[in-house]
């Protein structure tokens, strides 16, 4: 599987972004996706993950309630809306398949990863 996020950028603090991830390969379906972040200076935290069947989805406190993943399995992607962003939210956004189910938090659970995608947000 080959995973390629996009959609990062500059907003202003408040504003919405969505980001995509698109997968290659035709088993996409049957894997759980993850999105991480990484800020400056930081390391790859947990941001949002969602099930191959896209029922199930579990997400970082940090953006509980303003973050939405979802799936869209018949195109191979996954979109996470981001709304209410926050300057604290600037980072290299990462997506992340995972092979098997249930869906994890941990960075070391995924099998395949993709180049990230850079969110800036202004204050």
């Amino acid at each position: 599987v080959q995973l390629q996020a996009s959609g990062g950028g500059l907003v202003q603090a408040g504003g919405s972004l969505r980001l995509s991830c698109a997968a290659s390969g035709p088993t996409f379906s049957s894997y759980a996706m993850g999105w991480f972040r990484q800020a400056p200076g930081k390391g790859r935290d947990f941001v949002a993950a969602i099930s191959w069947s896209g029922e199930t989805t579990h997400y970082a406190d940090s953006v509980k309630g303003r973050f939405t993943v979802s799936r869209d399995n018949a195109k191979n992607t996954v979109y996470p809306q981001m709304n209410s962003l926050k300057p604290e939210d600037t980072a290299v956004y990462y997506c992340a398949a995972r092979n098997r189910e249930p869906i994890a938090a941990r960075a070391y659970n995924y099998n395949y990863w993709g180049r990230g995608t850079l969110v800036t947000v202004s204050s």
